[in-house]
């Protein structure tokens, strides 16, 4: 475990490690499995973020999920744009099955609600969000978020699939900014 990093120009320190992030994706994982094992589910991991949640959260999961990946994307450095832009959307084989959308981070939920509305126009059984990582204190919206791996601070973080323009996804573990 490494305790400082830099990506680009930026100075980060340890926030959570490896051991810690496994405990609550085995928690969500043991949620989603309990609620959803007996429906016809599509899990949407959310490119390119969620890539190491979704991967750990599948290999806890108990049942077998179909899978299609979407991408959306609203950020710029450490900041998001406010204007969500669909890359690869939600494909028509969530029509009338459950659908999950599994997220690395909701922070305004501005893109997720975005994606929400996108996904409702194929008329799917049902909407869950998953994600890892939550920003209560940021949060803008009022659609619920089924299931969370943690709440936190509004601080940036990179690590385990978070990136600050593209670089720092690959740490194991999670990092915030050390000024």
């Amino acid at each position: 475990m490494v305790e400082k990093i830099i990506v680009h120009d930026r100075r980060f320190k340890l926030y959570l490690s490896e051991e810690k992030i496994q405990e609550q994706v085995r928690r969500v994982a043991a949620e989603v499995s309990r609620d959803l094992r007996d429906k016809d589910v599509v899990l949407c991991p959310v490119l390119t973020g969620s890539y190491m949640f979704f991967a750990d959260l599948t290999r806890y999961l108990d049942f077998d999920p179909d899978i299609a990946f979407v991408r959306y994307s609203s950020y710029s450095g450490t900041q998001s744009t406010g204007q969500v832009k669909a890359i690869l959307g939600f494909p028509e084989k969530c029509r009338g099955r459950h659908v999950v959308i599994v997220e690395d981070i909701v922070d305004s939920g501005i893109s997720m609600e975005y994606m929400i509305q996108e996904l409702s126009k194929l008329e799917p059984a049902s909407i869950s969000i998953c994600t890892f990582f939550f920003k209560p204190g940021n949060f803008q919206k009022s659609f619920p978020i089924n299931y969370i791996g943690m709440e936190i601070p509004n601080d940036f973080i990179v690590g385990y699939g978070l990136d600050y323009d593209g670089k720092g996804r690959t740490f194991k573990d999670i990092y915030t900014i050390d000024e």
